[in-house]
């Protein structure tokens, strides 16, 4: 998945990279490090009725969340925005619609008043339902969308009680709007359906899931996660690839994001000057349940639909996130004024749903594009595909031709000795 995924979003382009043999600098346009407003960070607490449950170090859940809850807020970074959002505080009674509406806003997303923030924590109690996605639906505009990042916490002990509304859908809403927003989940309980569930919402933007019983593990894997928050991030930038390479947006370079749909095909163009190189790489998620026996194809063609560079990557449902990359220089010119030549770039995927899975929206695809200065010097290009290291290599062979020759002659002059005596 992607993952923000740095970020989902960043792993992945440098799987990416690796795979084609390269490392990608830095991107100069799209996708850099976030320069806006201070990192958020949203927790989002399940207070619902099995939350009075005593089966953490001898308390309740909901006392082991409160006790977390107060060392977090003590240890959270100055310059992390951090606010808390509750599911299932208020509603106490069994109407299945109304309970599934119970999210509210503990303590807005803002510099932090620890006191306040403390305060609000202490008055809660275990009451109603699990409405997990309407949760997540209403975190997601929690933030404003200048933060430099967007993480929320979602910690539950238990699955959504809110069918039809899968909240693993929603987190797949909420990562193909683009909005570079990461979802974390903690399980409280080691429950199997608990378990797939938070994984999968996790799964979908780039988070990760982990299960904690007991209260110091819950107190330290949200100290990580918020401090994870204010760390430099590089978000992607959303764009739409189209049909054929016509019709196809002109990316710079940089970090990018799309949805495509199985087996669809997706162009985009890059202008690439002479004497420059094109470094791309796509990586495509798999967040839901996918047959066995998938790959993804990067090809860059010319404008006329000739191929020039491919790359190619194949899995067997061992992971759910598969990369490739290529890389195309273009040769210098003589004539100061010759124009870029447009590169075409098609992502082709080959995974196919599982029976009864949803294909909408489309998979995750994260895009990395870098048109960086060839190489100018014949000392820059590699001799044999050893670079600078030839010399290393020539010396070692004198040194064992040398050596060869000295043990020769000392044991020839050793057995002339031992003839004569």
């Amino acid at each position: 998945m992607i993952t923000r995924k740095r970020p989902a979003a960043g792993v992945c382009a440098l799987l990416a990279a690796l795979t084609a043999g390269i490392v990608f600098p830095v991107a100069a346009v799209a996708g850099e490090p976030t320069s806006g407003t201070a990192p958020q960070v949203d927790l989002v607490l399940d207070v619902s009725g099995s939350m009075r449950t005593a089966d953490i170090d001898g308390g309740t859940r909901m006392a082991a969340a409160k006790r977390a809850f107060n060392e977090v807020l003590d240890a959270t970074p100055e310059e992390v925005q951090l606010g808390i959002r509750t599911l299932g505080a208020n509603y106490p009674g069994d109407n299945q619609k109304t309970g599934c509406k119970d999210t509210a806003q503990l303590y807005p997303v803002s510099t932090l008043d620890r006191t306040e923030a403390k305060t609000q924590v202490a008055t809660l109690s275990p009451t109603g339902w699990t409405p997990i996605g309407p949760a997540l639906l209403k975190s997601a505009g929690d933030f404003t969308d200048s933060a430099s990042s967007k993480r929320i916490v979602l910690i539950s002990d238990g699955e959504d009680t809110c069918a039809p509304l899968d909240p693993c859908e929603v987190a797949r809403e909420i990562a193909a709007k683009g909005i570079g927003l990461t979802i974390d989940t903690l399980g409280l309980v080691p429950n199997t359906k608990m378990r797939q569930q938070l994984s999968c919402i996790a799964e979908a933007t780039g988070g990760t899931y982990t299960s904690v019983e007991h209260a110091d593990e819950l107190t330290d894997k949200v100290n990580q996660l918020v401090d994870r928050a204010a760390d430099p991030v590089v978000t992607p930038v959303a764009t739409e690839g189209a049909g054929s390479c016509a019709t196809a947006p002109t990316l710079k370079s940089g970090l990018y994001t799309d949805r495509e749909e199985f087996t669809q095909q997706r162009w985009y163009r890059v202008d690439v000057d002479p004497g420059q190189e094109l470094r791309a790489s796509v990586s495509v998620g798999a967040d839901r349940a996918v047959n066995p026996s998938y790959g993804v194809l990067l090809r860059a063609v010319t404008v006329h639909g000739r191929e020039i560079v491919r790359g190619e990557g194949a899995g067997n449902g061992r992971t759910d996130v598969l990369s490739t990359g290529l890389r195309y220089p273009k040769a210098e010119s003589d004539d100061e004024d010759a124009p870029a030549e447009t590169v075409c770039l098609q992502v082709t995927n080959s995974f196919s749903a599982a029976s009864g899975v949803k294909t909408t929206p489309g998979l995750p695809l994260e895009l990395t594009v870098d048109i960086v200065d060839g190489p100018s010097k014949a000392s820059d290009v590699a001799s044999f595909g050893l670079g600078r290291g030839w010399w290393l290599l020539g010396a070692l062979i004198l040194a064992g031709f040398v050596a060869g020759l000295l043990w020769g002659w000392l044991s020839r002059w050793r057995v002339a000795v031992w003839r004569t005596n």
